[in-house]
């Protein structure tokens, strides 16, 4: 089977599963969303819309947040994990965000990129879910599923986010990034499915009897 033939499939089944893909992470601006996908580095979204609202309660705008301490925000994310990374990250935004940007979260992934812990799979999240901007994002659970479904042999998530934009129509990325993840979480989990238990993985690889081995990024 060609990798196109298997993305049409993929993409098929996908559609007919999530046809609407509701942001997991509970937001009510693009600030807000923001936050919850810069706490959402190596922390589940169920823990971070645990977290949000307590945060947003004490400062819901970046001139808010800017007049907490490192020390108030770590007490609140700390759930979360990497607490004083996180919590010097989202102090330092927002005051940059006023500095330069008016206030305003930067539409663009040039001035996203360069806020303090925004790489560029939170600014894709954020250009994708806040602006409506084609965007792949690729985090290591979308890269391992790429891996098993054969959409790419690449090392890295920036290889992979390539390979799938590539073979994907630009308008269908935003949607397809969250239907992956469902997936991923429903269907095709790491230590569930190895590549050969869910519907995805069975059309794709009848033949497959062996656990697949990942190319970690």
């Amino acid at each position: 089977m060609k990798k196109s033939e298997r993305a049409f499939i993929i993409k098929r089944i996908l559609d007919k599963k999530y046809p609407k893909t509701p942001i997991p992470l509970d937001h009510f601006d693009n600030y807000s969303l923001l936050i919850a996908v810069l706490l959402s580095a190596q922390c589940t979204d169920e823990r971070v819309n645990q977290i949000t609202p307590i945060l947003f309660s004490k400062a819901s705008t970046p001139f808010e947040m800017s007049k907490l301490t490192e020390k108030q925000i770590y007490n609140i994310i700390k759930p979360c994990g990497l607490g004083p990374k996180k919590s010097k990250a989202i102090k330092e935004l927002s005051k940059i965000i006023i500095d330069k940007h008016n206030g305003q979260i930067p539409n663009n992934f040039s001035d996203l990129e360069k806020l303090p812990g925004v790489g560029h799979k939170t600014a894709s999240v954020v250009m994708s879910q806040g602006f409506g901007v084609p965007a792949f994002a690729v985090d290591t659970h979308i890269h391992r599923l790429a891996q098993r479904w054969g959409l790419t042999n690449g090392k890295s998530v920036k290889k992979t986010e390539e390979d799938l934009k590539k073979i994907f129509p630009k308008s269908s990325w935003n949607k397809l990034h969250l239907q992956i993840i469902f997936w991923g979480r429903e269907y095709c989990q790491a230590r569930e499915c190895y590549g050969k238990e869910c519907d995805i993985c069975k059309t794709c690889y009848p033949n497959r009897v062996k656990p697949f081995i990942h190319k970690k990024p």
